[in-house]
């Protein structure tokens, strides 16, 4: 694994990148699978935002200099979903969308009001014990019947719902 500094940009230098050009991003819809390969759960992290409101979110992250979009991935995940969660990363690095959130509503259905990002969105199963970690709260898994509610999405800020619903339509499990 590529060692990388966490502080890879001061505050202020990752601020004007953000205002100068697009960041990338790694996002997870974590999952548990059965024995066929059949998605059973979603994993989606509780979380408090930056002006107090509680959100779900998936796991994501920006991928830092000299990192390997895979060594992000395992980062992230292990950073929101704790060290025993034994991630299974895609053997291909083929996401199964591109999101690209825009600090402009309505460009696109994703929304960032910090930076124009580009996020690589990933289906990773995990079968160890998962314990957030850092910001998260808190995780909750969900059948994906209930992964799919227009409730459950709406509470994802910036458009995470619209990547979740992407995600369940990707394995089969919207009707």
């Amino acid at each position: 694994m590529t060692e990388t500094t966490p502080g890879w940009l001061s505050t202020d230098d990752l601020e004007q990148a953000r205002a100068q050009m697009p960041i990338l991003y790694v996002e997870a819809v974590p999952v548990r699978v059965d024995d066929s390969g059949e998605v059973t759960s979603i994993g989606l992290l509780l979380r408090i935002g930056p002006d107090g409101t509680v959100s779900r979110t998936l796991v994501s992250g920006r991928v830092l200099h000299h990192e390997r979009v895979r060594d992000a991935l395992l980062r992230h995940l292990e950073k929101d979903l704790g060290p025993v969660a034994l991630p299974r990363v895609p053997a291909s690095l083929q996401p199964f969308t591109v999101a690209e959130y825009f600090p402009t509503q309505g460009i696109t259905p994703f929304h960032d009001p910090r930076q124009h990002a580009v996020a690589l969105a990933y289906i990773v199963p995990v079968t160890g014990d998962c314990r957030p970690r850092q910001d998260a709260l808190d995780l909750v898994w969900f059948s994906p019947q209930d992964a799919a509610d227009p409730l459950v999405q709406n509470e994802m800020p910036g458009g995470q719902g619209v990547l979740l619903k992407q995600a369940l339509a990707h394995v089969g499990c919207l009707p």
